[in-house]
Formats: C-alpha cells, sequence, structure tokens
C-alpha cells in the first residue's frame, strides 16, 4: 500500500527543512515535493498522513546495539529491543558479536540472521568478532551482508580481548572488511586498578572513570590508527570518550572517502563524571564517562565531523546487576529508545542530527538505498513533532526488558509520532555496497 504523509517538515540532511509531502510506494520511496500536494500524487495515495508541521526525517541507523541474543535473554532480545529502537524512530540497527556463544563463526553469524528474520521488528545486520584463532573465518565473511569485524581492544561483557600486537597485527592484516574497534588499553587498565587497590570507598562509582582514564582510551587509539595505517585497514573506532582523541581525527562533514572513522554515544555527549553523584551506576559503562571538558570536545567534534556518527551502544541489564560497588556493577546502560529525541533536544538542529544518525551511517558502513529521503530509497521514515510541555523520562516509559534508563528525570521536548520500515512493510536484513 501507497502511504502519502503531507503537511511535513521535511528534514532530510541535504537540503534546507522546508514544508513539503512524501509518497512511499511499497518498500521504496515514490515521489517527494516542496509545498503542496499535487493532485496527481493525491490520487494515488492509498493511506494519507497529515503530518501537521511535524518533521519527517529518514529513520535513524543504529550502528552499535546488543540486543542480547543469545544466551542473556532474561535481561533482552532481538524481538523487544527492535520494538524498543522503533519506538524511537531507528529503523535499522547492528549489532555487536559479545553474546553467548560469541558470534565468531559465520554460522553463528548465520544463526543470529535467522532468529532476526523471524522476529526483527526493525532491519538488522550483525558483526563478527576477531578472535585469537578465528583469522580463517573471518577471511570467508560475505561483505555484502556483514557489515564489519569487531575488535576489543579492552575487556568488556563477553571474552573477546586481544590486546597483544601480536595478534591485532594478525587481525588488521590483509583484512578486507572494516574493523571496528573498542579502545581501551588493557594493560593501563589493570596497571590503574593495581595501584588503587584498596579502594577506600568502592562504592563510589567515579573509581570506574579513574580506573578506565583516558590514557587508556588514547593508548588503544592510536594503536589502532597507526596498525590502520600500515596495513591499509578501513578503521572505526567506537564509543570515542575523550578530547585527546578528538584530535586524532580529521574534520568532514561525510565519512566517505574517510579510512579511519569514529563514533560517539549519546552517553557521553549527555553525562560527564560529574553526574555519578546522581545517576550512580546507571551510567557505568565502558569506556567510562570522563570530565565535562571532555563531553564539551565531544559535542563540538560531532558539529565538525571529527566524529562521523552517533551510535547509543545501546547495553541493558537488569537493575540488580548494575547494583553493587565500581568491581560488581556491571557495566553498560539501554538507550535505544531514547536518541533520536535526546539528540534532537541536545543540539536543536535537526539537520546534524540527520546528517549524523541517518545520512552518516549509511554512507559509512554503505548500507544500500537506506539513510536518505529520495525515490528509490527504501521507506524508512520518522515522524518527529515538538512538544510545548516537555515529557519527564521516567523507568515507566521504558520498552526495553530492562525496565530502566539512564536518562530517568531528563526533560525530552521532542516526541516520536510514527516511525515506518519499509513502508510499512516487513524487516529486512541490511544490503552493504
Amino acid at each position: 500500500m501507497s502511504i502519502l504523509i503531507h503537511n511535513a517538515l521535511i528534514v532530510d540532511g541535504e537540503r534546507e527543512p522546508r514544508r513539503g509531502w512524501l509518497l512511499t510506494d511499497g518498500e521504496l520511496i515514490a515521489a517527494l515535493g516542496d509545498g503542496d500536494v499535487p493532485a496527481d500524487i493525491i490520487d494515488r495515495a492509498g493511506e494519507t498522513v497529515d503530518a501537521r508541521g511535524a518533521m519527517l526525517m529518514p529513520g535513524t541507523i543504529d550502528c552499535h546495539v546488543h540486543f542480547r541474543e543469545p544466551g542473556m535473554t532474561h535481561k533482552a532480545d532481538i524481538a523487544g529491543e527492535s520494538r524498543a529502537a522503533v519506538a524511537g524512530g531507528v529503523t535499522s540497527y547492528i549489532d555487536m558479536p559479545n553474546t553467548r556463544p560469541a558470534t565468531v563463526t559465520i554460522a553463528d553469524w548465520q544463526a543470529k540472521m535467522s532468529r532476526a528474520a523471524e522476529v526483527s521488528a526493525a532491519n538488522y545486520a550483525f558483526m563478527v568478532g576477531a578472535t585469537a584463532d578465528n583469522l580463517a573465518e573471518l577471511q570467508k565473511l560475505d561483505l555484502t551482508a556483514v557489515p564489519a569485524v569487531k575488535v576489543f581492544m579492552g575487556s568488556s561483557t563477553g571474552n573477546m580481548l586481544l590486546d597483544s600486537e601480536r595478534e591485532l597485527s594478525a587481525v588488521f592484516a590483509d583484512q578486507p572488511a572494516r574493523v571496528v574497534v573498542h579502545a581501551e588499553a588493557q594493560d593501563i587498565i589493570d596497571a590503574n586498578t593495581a595501584a588503587a587497590r584498596p579502594i577506600d570507598d568502592p562504592g563510589d562509582m567515579m573509581w570506574h572513570t579513574r580506573l578506565r582514564d583516558n590514557r587508556a582510551c588514547v593508548a588503544a587509539t592510536e594503536c589502532a590508527m597507526t596498525l590502520a595505517a600500515r596495513y591499509g585497514t578501513r578503521l572505526h573506532v567506537a564509543h570515542v570518550t575523550t578530547r585527546d582523541e578528538c584530535s586524532l581525527f580529521d574534520p568532514a562533514d561525510t565519512p566517505v572517502g574517510k579510512q579511519i572513522t569514529a563514533e560517539v554515544s549519546p552517553h557521553h555527549l549527555l553525562n560527564c563524571s560529574d553526574d555519578y553523584a546522581r545517576l550512580g551506576s546507571r551510567i557505568k559503562m565502558n569506556p567510562a564517562v570522563k570530565s565535562a571538558a571532555d563531553r564539551d570536545a565531544l559535542r563540538s567534534a560531532l558539529r565538525d565531523g571529527r566524529l562521523d556518527i552517533v551510535a547509543t551502544d545501546h547495553a541493558p541489564h537488569l537493575l540488580s546487576e548494575k547494583a553493587g560497588d565500581v568491581f560488581t556493577a556491571v557495566s553498560g546502560a539501554p538507550l535505544v529508545q531514547f536518541s533520536l529525541p535526546v539528540m534532537l533536544d541536545l543540539y536543536d538542529d535537526p539537520t546534524l542530527v540527520v546528517r549524523r544518525m541517518a545520512i552518516g551511517p549509511a554512507d559509512l558502513f554503505g548500507i544500500d538505498r537506506r539513510g536518505r529521503l529520495r525515490p528509490g530509497h527504501y521507506a524508512d521514515l520518522v515522524i518527529v513533532e515538538r512538544l510545548d510541555t516537555p515529557h519527564i523520562i521516567t523507568d515507566a516509559d521504558v520498552i526495553s526488558r530492562c525496565g530502566w534508563t539512564p536518562l530517568i528525570g531528563r526533560p525530552l521536548t521532542h516526541r516520536i509520532v510514527r516511525t515506518i520500515i519499509n513502508g510499512d512493510g516487513n524487516a529486512r536484513p541490511l544490503s552493504f555496497v
């Protein structure tokens, strides 16, 4: 069925926002234009939606989520987390490999793809993780269906740590896939931890930032960039957290043509270590939130394109798993349901948000015909309105199975009115070109 959306503020990230309309035909965008809808377009519509001045954008693409299936479905699964994503205007996602079992073989990857085909509410893809002994498997990946190889240079959820130069060099050398790194130097984290023991107040979450400090992030990112330069590897640095790292990347308004790219999470744009006093372990994550100066540097770097995309690192855990001290409370927090509204609130520049959350991810990973409002592209759309009265986020708003949010108490002035996936057809696997 065709859908006509009219009386919308078209925000496509390529021109200035303007009043206009868009028509779908099946799963694709058929036409769009400025101003009033021509009569012949009205005649083609099966469903007509009056946006009433709300923004019409391409659906966002979240290239870094942890939906926990298989192996950790007591806290999240593909079905539930993809519904949360759609509620937040996310129409496509790329899931990480640190599940149980870890996604480190083609068979593991195929099992996830099959499960997503059955239950996912949003378009999907899955990275494959690198280990010390799966290099031959990585060479066999179908790069039209697998977006990247994930490397954990610092320990996080799962057991896929690669931190020796020999192991890392083996992955980077002759690697046809893009390599995505979690960049924290494990030796620095371990040394910080040894030097700090015994910690006088392990319940103080500020210790997490001290143990997983700026030096650990900068050292790992510099190491990854050195290896990428040595071997000509396409490198993407996940969830950058420090101002020093920002200075390592080149500014550009598009990731196209860059060998080395970087992302930032809304967690690190919104929060800093000062916020532990209010939010405690709700903002304990890896890499850790850093200082207010680091947070402000990240905000600036996203504007000028040193940071290419926003990705949530959506990592749901039960609140009971977040209880405890700096050593026992698990790291990670959910965010996929609220990422687009909070980014629109933070920047008040919808064009920038579209460029960093839809166009940028599509261009960076080469996602086929998504991330833009163009005829012939998939009709992945989101309608967003600005609220007259802010909505205060509570845990009761959360769709994710974990049932809580680190955004508790934050006012939102944007609301998702409707998300359309493939013209309201079924979710599909992402293709990469």
